[in-house]
C-alpha cells in the first residue's frame, strides 16, 4: 500500500539511514530538487550505498532528475542495479515517461534485472502535465501512479500556494481521475507546514475525500497522522463485513436482491466494501475470527 511516502534528500546520510526505521509505507529518495547541482553525483553515490547496506522495510522510489538534465541517465544507470521499486519522473510528460521505460528496459537487461520490475511513478507539476494526465498514465505499462507536486505547479499556475488548496482543488481532481481511469494510484502532494499537526489532518481528510491512494510527507512528524486519515476506520470495516455477509446470507437464500439496514446492496456498495476489507486486511486491522 502507498498511504504514506516520505522524502529522504538524496544527500543527507542521516535521514536515509532513519529512514528505515520510519512508519511511512514507502521512502523516496530524493535526487533532484533536494540535492544541489554541485552535489548530484555524490548524492547519487550515497543512495546507492544506502541500498545496498540498509534493510529497508518499505518500497523504495527514487526520484530521478529530469530527462533534459545532463543528470537522469546516470542516476538511472547507477541506481537500476539497487532494484528500486520505482523511480520518479521529474516535470512528467509523455515523452519523458517513454523515455524513462525505455532506458529502464536496456538497464534490466543489462544487470539481470527482472524485466518490468521497476515501475515509474510520474510526477505532475505543470499545467501541462495536468492537461496530459491520462496520457501520462498510459504512456507506458510501468507507470503504477501520478504524483501531484503543487508547490511547481502553482509557480507554473502563476498563483499562491495556500494551506486550504482551492488554487489546486481542479489539479487534484483531474489527476484523481486520470490516475483511476488509467486504473493505478493517485499520490496527494505533502503539506509543507511541519508545525501544523491539525493543518496535516484536514488536508489529508480533503485528499482521501477526493479519492487519493496516499499522501506524501516532507517531515516524519506527518506520518502518523497520513496513515490514520489512509486506513480503513473501524466502522468502515464493520459496516463492510455486515454487507458482505449480508451478499452471503443472500446467495445461501437465493435471493437475488439483498438488504442491509432497509437498504439495497447494489454493485457500487459491494465493490467499496471489498475494497475496504482488502485493505484492512493488509493493514492487519481485521477481528479475528
Amino acid at each position: 500500500m502507498r498511504r504514506s511516502l516520505l522524502f529522504l534528500p538524496g544527500n543527507s546520510p542521516v535521514m536515509l539511514q532513519n529512514g528505515a526505521v520510519m512508519p511511512a509505507d514507502a521512502l523516496i529518495m530524493d535526487l533532484e530538487d533536494a540535492v544541489a547541482p554541485d552535489q548530484k553525483d555524490a548524492a547519487r553515490l550515497l543512495v546507492t550505498s544506502a541500498l545496498r547496506t540498509l534493510d529497508y522495510s518499505q518500497e523504495i522510489i527514487i526520484r530521478i532528475n529530469a530527462s533534459d538534465s545532463g543528470h537522469w541517465q546516470q542516476d538511472l544507470t547507477a541506481l537500476v542495479p539497487c532494484r528500486p521499486g520505482a523511480v520518479m519522473t521529474t516535470k512528467s510528460s509523455v515523452e519523458a515517461v517513454k523515455q524513462t521505460a525505455e532506458l529502464l528496459t536496456e538497464l534490466e537487461r543489462a544487470n539481470q534485472v527482472t524485466p518490468g520490475a521497476i515501475g515509474i511513478i510520474a510526477l505532475i507539476e505543470t499545467a501541462l502535465g495536468v492537461e496530459q494526465a491520462y496520457e501520462i498514465a498510459t504512456a507506458s505499462e510501468r507507470v503504477s501512479a501520478l504524483f501531484l507536486g503543487a508547490e511547481d505547479l502553482a509557480a507554473d499556475l502563476r498563483c499562491e500556494r495556500t494551506k486550504e488548496g482551492t488554487e489546486i482543488f481542479y489539479s487534484r481532481s483531474r489527476l484523481v481521475l486520470a490516475a483511476r481511469a488509467a486504473g493505478i494510484d493517485a499520490i496527494d502532494t505533502p503539506f509543507t507546514d511541519v508545525q501544523d499537526d491539525e493543518g496535516i489532518i484536514a488536508d489529508a481528510e480533503l485528499a482521501r475525500s477526493l479519492g487519493f491512494s496516499g499522501k506524501a510527507a516532507i517531515s516524519p512528524r506527518h506520518l502518523s497522522a497520513i496513515n490514520q486519515v489512509f486506513s480503513p476506520r473501524p466502522e468502515a470495516i464493520r459496516y463492510a463485513l455486515a454487507v458482505m455477509a449480508a451478499l452471503e446470507q443472500g446467495k445461501r437464500e437465493g435471493k437475488g436482491v439483498v438488504a442491509l439496514d432497509g437498504k439495497m446492496i447494489d454493485a457500487p456498495i459491494a465493490a467499496r466494501a471489498e475494497q475496504v476489507l482488502t485493505a484492512a486486511e493488509k493493514l492487519g486491522l481485521l477481528p479475528e475470527r
